[in-house]
């Protein structure tokens, strides 16, 4: 098991590396009118190259990169260009919105997607039919859509839930699984789409194998037969697509959180993308990229406690 974890951590190490610098170098690539933005258009070319060497753009792009990088592994992502604030501070606010956010996501979205899963297979006819109908359905939603649906329904016309907003843990536990309970389900449904269908074609898969035979013949209970033998052969296929679907699942939250007035990264990202500010950009990238490796480690481990064979392939 320390191998496989050993290999999980290298190979998230070298995402982290990579997707950081595509980011930098992309946005370095359309950075170049930004000291322009700051110090204004009416700004003389000499204050604008002044402020273009403060930024260090006139520097190679590899050696600011390595700069960043080894601010980041220290924990400073550098200051806004814009604010002059620092990222950390600046997205030390935010990060606990997201961060609820995704993992309620993920955390609702296994519960329910083995729900209906199981029940589709095991139960099969008009229940499977109705079940699989409405994954489709779901799968077809955008989350933005129903979203703004949920907030009409849910939050303006009965009351029931917060349609804007956030509420720290801290202050209030019961206010917090409030303000997040909505944005958490529109970002649940599509991935519970795909993952319970996978959930279902697994389950149908080993249901006919002949070790399940065989311990119906021994008189097993359906409940220790359906959860403790089948569902775990049948779950990491299904955990493998809950890993892809969590990518999404992060690139959601940033509309989402537009559609519920969040401010959380998703937010940060867009306001520093559409100035060019990037220090923002890259804090946010990077915090989101962990949140990922974070996720999809977890992940792993599952598979290869489900899966002895996946620690020593």
């Amino acid at each position: 098991m320390l191998k496989f974890l050993a290999r999980r951590l290298a190979g998230a190490v070298v995402l982290v590396f990579a997707v950081t610098a595509l980011t930098f170098t992309a946005m370095s690539a359309i950075s170049g009118s930004v000291a322009r933005q700051i110090v204004g258009q009416t700004a003389s070319a000499a204050d604008v190259q002044a402020k273009a060497a403060e930024l260090g753009l006139d520097r190679p792009v590899w050696l600011r990169y390595g700069q960043w990088l080894g601010g980041a592994i220290h924990g400073e992502l550098g200051r806004s260009w814009f604010s002059g604030e620092s990222v950390g501070s600046l997205l030390g606010g935010k990060v606990p919105i997201t961060v609820s956010l995704v993992l309620a996501s993920v955390v609702l979205s296994v519960v329910v997607s083995v729900a209906i899963g199981v029940a589709a297979a095991v139960r099969g006819g008009w229940i499977d039919r109705i079940l699989q109908t409405l994954a489709v359905a779901g799968f077809s939603f955008p989350s933005f859509v129903l979203g703004l649906l949920l907030a009409l329904v849910l939050a303006v016309q009965l009351g029931w839930l917060p349609a804007v907003g956030y509420q720290p843990f801290t202050e209030d536990p019961g206010l917090w699984l409030a303000s997040i309970t909505l944005p958490t389900i529109a970002l649940t449904v599509q991935v519970v789409a795909a993952t319970s269908q996978q959930v279902r074609g697994s389950m149908v898969d080993v249901l006919q194998s002949d070790f399940v035979r065989t311990l119906r013949s021994r008189g097993i209970s359906a409940p220790s037969l359906y959860l403790r033998h089948v569902l775990r052969s049948a779950a990491p296929p299904a955990l493998t697509v809950l890993g892809l679907q969590t990518i999404g699942l992060i690139g959601g939250t940033v509309v989402v959180e537009k559609v519920f007035g969040l401010l959380g990264l998703g937010t940060a990202i867009v306001s520093g993308s559409t100035q060019g500010d990037l220090p923002v950009v890259m804090g946010v990238v990077a915090i989101m990229v962990v949140i990922v490796v974070v996720i999809n480690l977890a992940l792993d481990l599952a598979y290869a406690w489900l899966n002895p064979k996946v620690r020593t392939s």
